[in-house]
């Protein structure tokens, strides 16, 4: 819950404004100091509208420790900034105030060390990606030296999608022999002792634990089997990323408990899934009473991990331990139409976050502005497109973060089809919708697409143009909206001819058409015409020409589908 304390009455007016805005915030009425210490003890956030100085005065007497106190965010009576006060990272005082200045129209004023010169917030460094930060960590020290311009070398077992890290952040690979300091060590090994401080160990979510057990088996029992292994192998228990087991335990009140404390989720396998792996220790006796020789073991290989320490047995349970693969990130990025101020905001935090930009030259030129230092980019020519997919693949697939991107949205025409044709489970992959070219021309010429329609591209390089003329009939039996993609090239100069004489079989000659090129960039252009004045050649690959249907009409020079909404219900 997010409190909300007021002084003025401008400031009351914003608060009610965020109070009714926001469904998990709450405005406390009464004068500020009572109000801000009701608002402390029951909020994980707080936003005084008051002035810094008095903010300040009533705040401090509350603070105790910055992981625990509720972040503050301070906003001025005019409602122009909004200031992140205390809790920055820990306290989420810097992702408010950023929240706050968009709802209000502010600006977001964040001044932690790391925000002001863009290296990572050490508590929240890999926290997407299920990082812990190891007691004893000295995450001061490290900062410091961050922020200071200092090298700090990244040592890690493998590779993780990271995202671009400031030229001061030096990847070291794994860690051999004597590390120096100032380091930063990703692991799920123990350590024979701290490393030389300063340094800070962060313990990834990269293992799994199969287990087994009998009716009744406690979760004390099945947890200290779990931390035997695990000293046994050498690994951390903040590492554990998941138990797994057989189905028939799904009920099992102690398996429950002990993935609850913790804090992982529990999975489960039926036994014809199980007994499929091959294991070095099968069992009759775990056979006939489940219907797989293996549970604990199985269930590792099961999850997709290898198996790093065969199972050890208590008087009631199994345990075996394996290690995940690595698991990188491609996020399919959609850029919209051509201009910047339509690039979805999904998009610029895919960018941000990526390591590696894959596309063609002049999408990567539109946003070399929005990427973050450090990144790498890799530019192919048109027609390389399973080349494209081919490569963001490869390093997704080696642990690491890369956008693929294209115009428009990325899953129409674009490179969403081959990059998710080739990918399998083995990455995690994230579509990001965008505008697409359709859309843009829509939105130029006024509402062509308001009533049912279709897309159809007249490019017979990847489709036979038996299938496209067969497609563009049954759009016109159909009395669709027809945006036609890739109308005529110089290699294409018949086809758009071919379909307007199609499309005048089944609708009227002063049918309206809207051709638009270069939607939403310098070059723009934007006319109207009709089905029966429709000239080929003043149309090329740049062009989306939108071919209204029956009810389709010009009024005020504007483009209009009718759906009905006039005429009411029929």
């Amino acid at each position: 819950m997010i409190g909300l304390v007021a002084a003025t009455a401008n400031g009351r007016r914003n608060a009610a404004h965020l109070a009714d805005a926001w469904p998990d915030a709450r405005l406390y009425e009464g004068k500020p100091k009572e109000a801000l210490r009701a608002a402390w003890n029951e909020c994980d956030a707080i936003i005084l509208f008051l002035a810094t100085g008095a903010a300040v005065r009533l705040v401090a007497p509350l603070l105790e420790d910055k992981r625990h106190d509720p972040g503050v965010v301070c906003v001025d009576d005019a409602g122009c900034f909004a200031v992140a006060l205390a809790g920055g990272h820990e306290g989420g005082a810097n992702a408010l105030a950023k929240r706050v200045a968009e709802s209000l129209g502010a600006s977001p004023v964040v001044t932690t060390a790391s925000e002001s010169v863009c290296v990572p917030a050490l508590d929240f460094f890999g926290k997407g990606l299920g990082f812990e930060v190891e007691e004893g960590s000295n995450l001061a020290g490290i900062g410091a030296a961050l922020v200071s311009g200092d090298e700090v070398r990244l040592y890690s077992e493998r590779r993780w999608p990271l995202g671009p890290l400031p030229e001061n952040l030096v990847l070291a690979g794994a860690p051999e022999g004597r590390m120096e300091p100032p380091l930063i060590l990703v692991t799920d090994r123990l350590l024979d002792a701290p490393p030389a401080s300063p340094s800070v160990v962060y313990r990834p979510p990269s293992l799994v634990a199969g287990v087994g057990c009998s009716r009744g088996a406690g979760a004390v029992e099945i947890l200290a089997l779990l931390d035997s292994a695990l000293d046994e192998a050498g690994l951390s228990r903040k590492s554990v990323a998941a138990l797994h087991s057989i189905d028939l335990k799904s009920d099992e009140a102690g398996l429950i408990e002990a993935a609850r404390s913790l804090n992982v989720p529990l999975r489960f396998h039926v036994a014809g899934e199980l007994s499929a792996y091959e294991v070095p220790n099968p069992s009759e006796v775990v056979a006939d009473a489940t219907g797989t020789p293996s549970v604990a073991e199985a269930s590792v290989l099961a999850a997709g991990a290898a198996l790093v320490l065969e199972k050890r047995k208590s008087q009631n349970a199994t345990v075996a331990l394996g290690r995940l693969p690595a698991r990188g990130r491609l996020t399919l990025v959609s850029l919209g139409p051509g201009n910047d101020a339509l690039i979805p905001p999904l998009a610029r935090e895919a960018l941000a976050a990526s390591e590696l930009i894959v596309g063609l030259g002049q999408y990567v030129e539109r946003v070399r502005h929005l990427l973050r230092p450090g990144t790498r980019v890799l530019t192919l020519p048109l027609g390389d497109e399973v080349t494209r997919a081919e490569e963001a693949l490869a390093e997704a697939r080696a642990g690491g973060s890369v956008a693929l991107v294209s115009s428009g949205d990325v899953g129409v025409y674009a490179m969403a089809s081959p990059a998710l044709e080739l990918s399998g489970d083995d990455v995690d992959v994230v579509v990001v919708p965008g505008i697409t070219a359709a859309q843009a021309a829509s939105s130029l010429l006024g509402s062509p697409l308001g009533h049912d329609h279709c897309s159809v591209s007249l490019s017979d390089l990847l489709t036979p143009w038996e299938v496209i003329e067969n497609r563009v009939r049954a759009a016109a039996l159909g009395d669709f909206v027809v945006s036609l993609y890739n109308p005529r090239s110089k290699g294409r100069d018949w086809q758009l001819g071919k379909v307007r004489e199609m499309l005048l079989e089944h609708r009227p000659s002063d049918t309206p058409v809207g051709i638009v090129r270069d939607a939403y960039r310098p070059t723009q252009s934007v006319a109207l015409t009709d089905l029966a004045s429709l000239r080929p050649e003043e149309v090329d690959m740049l062009t989306v020409v939108v071919v209204g249907n029956s009810q389709t009409r010009v009024v005020a020079g504007r483009m209009v589908t009718p759906r009905g909404y006039l005429e009411g219900p029929g």
